[in-house]
């Protein structure tokens, strides 16, 4: 990190001086980015000038005390907090009244590091995320006591990098991190209650809604080492918020060593680097296709129509389906289970289909089955929904299909955010989609799948698993109740 961040720095202009308490570290540091910039060159993407004068802004300081005239000094050591409070401390004790401190931490307080600081005003985080070139955001985060004018100059300073700052309040996470715990944690929840196994859950939420990784991918490719570690502080920094909750899970593998990539071994297995994976089973044949019939609560009743007609099913129109019917329903929130009790359907020949998103937009159709359905109906609900070549997955009944769970717990979770005001919904969005590369940022995937649909999955699944981890976010709620945009701003 600290080589990523003296780089784009010394590209903008900076001299830079690097410091390690490690012998050679900050020498090797150096010959790392002078090997990047010589591989740049070779490639036609710096001329000989440029990289020469680059080298020339990027130094090795022999001790602390040669950062005496810098005037701002940016820290990514260990995430302790007793080490970078000492370190801060010495540093002060150097550097001008003028010059700035800066901290790279990633889930560590703001405030609480500054706490033992004469001059807390010239203090601030800085998190920017690895590798540091490539990934285009940084945080500025304000401590309890910094001076808006440090952060004003901190947002101007990475423009000049050429990275986008956003603004956070100082919050366990700060807003990339923060936004974040609803992707990894509510996938895990759903395999852990055996709902479906990890490679269908990644299926699903890259087909369905545009992730370029599906969550377990994302903590094989950062490591269970790295990302275990942060679920557990933002768990306890919120004093043990539900929502934030840990799994054991990925706190057993982390104990197993079975952290990711790295090793090869994860939710997946790699050989050489490359993820090994089963293929999905084909679709099953079914000589005898029955009638289907959709309950008329159906989300997106009539789109789901017209897709059973433009597959050919011999569709039911009656208040009730006939015997031999197949009978769909299409819940948001509730489970399987609940609906056919409740609309008074058989069990034996009732299905659930995922109608959050438009079908003519995802890559993949999302089925349920309850405890009492028929092998032959879940056959046949599979093979009709395969019938155009669209890829199906057929999972067991839970309270939101993994979809509508997911969408739901990260647009909750921003919501949330917007209503502690740790930073304005704009910020938010730019952090999450060039933090963690989502395809929308969290009020926008509320937006594109609606407001009162989420918060109607996340009232249902409330009701469902008696949780306060669906609790809805007061912010949602406003939203919701009067039809505004997710991303509307409050006068």
């Amino acid at each position: 990190m600290g080589r990523g961040i003296a780089q784009i720095a010394a590209q903008a202009g900076s001299t830079i001086l690097l410091f390690d308490m490690q012998a050679d570290t900050a020498r090797k540091a150096q010959a790392a980015v002078f090997s990047q910039w010589d591989k740049l060159c070779e490639k036609g993407r710096l001329d000989a000038g440029q990289t020469a004068l680059y080298k020339s802004r990027l130094l090795c300081a022999a001790a602390l005390s040669e950062l005496s005239d810098c005037d701002l000094i940016v820290e990514a050591i260990i995430e302790r907090l007793d080490v970078k409070a000492t370190l801060f401390a010495e540093l002060e004790a150097i550097v001008q009244p003028t010059a700035v401190l800066v901290t790279n931490t990633s889930s560590l307080s703001v405030t609480a590091i500054a706490a033992r600081l004469l001059r807390p005003a010239q203090f601030a985080g800085y998190h920017f995320f690895n590798p540091v070139p490539l990934m285009k955001v940084v945080e500025v985060i304000a401590g309890l006591k910094t001076s808006p004018s440090v952060c004003s100059d901190l947002a101007s300073y990475a423009r000049q990098m050429g990275h986008t700052p956003v603004q956070a309040q100082d919050s366990p996470g700060f807003i990339v991190n923060h936004a974040g715990r609803g992707y990894g944690t509510e996938a895990l929840r759903i395999v852990g209650e055996g709902i479906t196994d990890f490679a269908t859950v990644d299926r699903i939420l890259k087909d369905q809604i545009g992730f370029k990784l599906g969550p377990f991918e994302l903590m094989d490719l950062t490591a269970l080492d790295v990302s275990h570690p942060v679920m557990e502080s933002i768990y306890h920094q919120y004093f043990e918020e539900p929502r934030y909750r840990p799994s054991v899970i990925t706190a057993q593998r982390l104990a197993g060593g079975v952290v990711g990539k790295k090793v090869g071994e994860g939710f997946y297995h790699y050989d050489n680097g490359i993820q090994r994976v089963s293929p999905e089973p084909p679709a099953p044949q079914v000589e005898e296709m029955p009638p289907v019939w959709v309950s008329p609560r159906a989300a997106r009743r009539s789109e789901l129509l017209q897709l059973l007609k433009d597959l050919g099913a011999r569709i039911e129109t009656g208040a009730s389906p006939s015997p031999q019917a197949l009978s769909f329903v299409a819940p948001l929130g509730f489970d399987v289970s609940t609906v056919a009790v409740v609309e008074r359907l058989d069990p034996a020949r009732t299905i659930g289909i995922d109608m959050l998103m438009d079908d003519a937009t995802s890559k993949r159709r999302v089925l349920a089955t309850n405890p009492a359905t028929r092998i032959d109906m879940r056959h046949a609900a599979h093979a009709l929904m395969a019938r155009d070549g669209k890829a199906v997955s057929v999972i067991r009944d839970s309270g939101g299909f993994v979809s509508q769970r997911v969408v739901a717990t990260i647009v909750n979770i921003a919501s949330d955010i917007c209503q502690q005001g740790i930073c304005s919904p704009t910020d938010l969005e730019t952090a999450v989609t060039l933090g963690l590369g989502y395809p929308l940022g969290p009020l926008a995937m509320g937006n594109l799948y609606g407001p009162t649909n989420v918060l109607e999955v996340l009232f249902n699944m409330q009701t469902v698993y008696g949780d306060p981890r669906y609790r809805p976010s007061p912010w949602l709620r406003r939203r919701g109740a009067i039809g505004l945009s997710l991303l509307h701003e409050e006068a």
